[in-house]
């Protein structure tokens, strides 16, 4: 996947927005507000950070040397995935999700069930 791929399939997931809080070398998407996704612009690899679970987060760091721990915020578990690095679109498409699912169970009952088809 490139940046610009990334960028459409965030914004494919329901109820997402973006924006650049951070200034112009920085994307972010969110849902409800809260941010499951960082894409920073300014690196030569592109590279995107998600929210994984701290024990899915090290399994992986461990697996993949594309993947690097980036950075604990509030109990918070980020973890840098190299995007242009040999995954398949699916498992970067899954990750992306998954970050999004974790931030998407944490919003109140009301606004999740806005979402539901």
């Amino acid at each position: 996947m490139n940046i610009e791929e990334v960028r459409e399939f965030c914004l494919s997931l329901p109820g997402v927005t973006e924006d650049s809080p951070y200034g112009p070398d920085m994307i972010v998407f969110r849902i409800e507000g809260k941010i499951f996704l960082h894409l920073p612009l300014e690196y030569a690899d592109p590279r995107i950070s998600i929210k994984l679970p701290p024990e899915e987060g090290v399994e992986l760091r461990e697996r993949y040397s594309a993947i690097r721990a980036a950075f604990h915020l509030n109990k918070t578990h980020w973890n840098e995935v190299l995007i242009e690095h040999t995954f398949p679109r699916e498992q970067l498409e899954a990750w992306i999700v998954e970050s999004y699912q974790i931030v998407f169970n944490k919003l109140p009952k009301r606004l999740r069930d806005k979402y539901q088809p």
